[in-house]
């Protein structure tokens, strides 16, 4: 009755995946004719790869572009993804506290659960929902009885929202400490190093 049952965002919060997103995009609109930077890209880690798409390349063929992108997501040598600090200790923290671990993602379940395996992520997550954002995020949330949401990005804390669990904003993604702190979560940790303290607590008001 008691025990946590903890949702987390992927890409930036538990893992850094800055410069495979960024290369893999980049290159997928120089090839169509469309230039666009690095930091451009940065900002749009997080939201559906549709939406970007159409934000960064407008009147382009927005499914096509996306294929091109996932294909070159998944080959065997683009840039790497790697554990951001805490990450496995987070997801361990929850198992150890009797809870369950979830990761809901914009990203589209096969790429979530390669993520996941390629980093060896895998083995400590219960379940695994991508293709959702923002309040979708939430709805699934709320499904499985979600008592905390953890992410980097404002559509995370709007996740959290939905589903009536606590929101925990992280800042190892492309939006500020201040950005976040704008948006009202209830928790903002500089990364998941702290979220093992913060676990504790919550797992303490749970009880209560």
């Amino acid at each position: 009755m008691h025990a946590p049952v903890v949702g987390f965002d992927l890409d930036m919060t538990l893992v850094d995946s800055r410069e495979r997103i960024v290369s893999c995009l980049t290159s997928t609109l120089a090839d169509a004719g469309i230039e666009v930077s690095a930091h451009q890209v940065w900002r749009y880690i997080g939201v559906p790869l549709e939406t970007t798409l159409a934000d960064l390349a407008p009147g382009q063929d927005v499914p096509a572009l996306a294929a091109e992108y996932r294909r070159r997501h998944d080959l065997p040598d683009a840039p790497p993804v790697t554990v951001l600090p805490g990450a496995a200790e987070a997801l361990t923290a929850v198992r150890d506290a009797g809870g369950r671990t979830l990761v809901v993602s914009a990203k589209i379940q096969p790429a979530l659960e390669k993520v996941l395996a390629d980093t060896g992520l895998a083995g400590l997550v219960d379940e695994a929902v991508g293709g959702r954002f923002a309040g979708a995020k939430g709805e699934v949330l709320a499904a499985r009885g979600a008592t905390g949401y953890v992410g980097d990005h404002p559509g995370d804390v709007a996740a959290a929202r939905a589903a009536g669990a606590v929101a925990v904003a992280v800042a190892t993604g492309p939006h500020t400490a201040a950005e976040l702190r704008a948006e009202h979560p209830d928790v903002l940790l500089a990364d998941l190093r702290a979220f093992p303290t913060w676990l504790a607590g919550h797992q303490a008001a749970l009880r209560a």
